[in-house]
């Protein structure tokens, strides 16, 4: 009779290769913003390429809310496998917005603050992707995960340092171009965004770590 039941409720659903699949994505998108640093890029394409993989990823987290309702044995909390996909979903969003930006606003060479808080996001991205594995074997990988998360925290705390170094440079010349400030303010917003929804996906790590390792 339990057998019986047992083939009735939905098997364990495969959220750690979904949750794998999406921070490919986000390495993807952030190696694709990383050519916005070049003086020879097409914002076009990169924001085509970052567009193409926030659709995948927008896919992905379709398909793990679906597997979530559908799954009886889940590996962690139903309301932790939320928290963490929609941390990662902000981040390639974000990626996408500051992508949109810089097309938008025409800006045609990145300040030198910006070019290095997009390789802190390329580099956030590579953490990122490199600590979602480790979810699978929480008790074994529960100090390594910890390292990887703080990493994640220190590179969005080293965004906020040159994010304030770079408005503060922007604004000594303000005056003769009052615009051109606006508008760099906003990259700098969106890009500090960005940095911010990594260190909210290390965030969601740490407390499914501390709460099942």
């Amino acid at each position: 009779m339990f057998q019986w039941f047992q083939r009735l409720l939905p098997q364990k659903g495969d959220f750690f290769r979904l949750f794998e699949a999406h921070a490919a994505t986000l390495v993807a998108a952030a190696q694709a913003l990383q050519e916005l640093t070049k003086d020879d890029a097409s914002t076009d394409q990169v924001l085509r390429v970052i567009r193409d993989r926030e659709h995948e990823a927008d896919e992905l987290i379709r398909r793990v809310l679906t597997e979530v309702r559908a799954t009886f044995l889940t590996p962690f909390d139903r309301g932790a496998i939320t928290s963490l996909i929609g941390a990662m979903d902000d981040a390639i969003d974000e990626m996408l917005a500051s992508a949109r930006a810089i097309d938008l606003y025409g800006v045609r060479e990145l300040r030198p603050e910006m070019k290095q808080i997009v390789g802190l996001i390329a580099e956030a991205a590579s953490v990122t992707s490199e600590a979602v594995p480790l979810l699978r074997n929480l008790k074994a990988n529960g100090t390594k995960l910890h390292g990887l998360t703080a990493k994640i925290v220190g590179l969005e705390g080293a965004a906020d340092d040159l994010h304030a170094a770079g408005l503060r440079r922007a604004f000594e010349n303000a005056r003769a171009d009052p615009l051109q400030f606006a508008v760099t303010r906003e990259v700098f917003k969106n890009l500090e965004k960005v940095a911010d929804a990594f260190e909210d996906v290390a965030n969601e790590i740490d407390g499914i770590v501390i709460d099942h390792s």
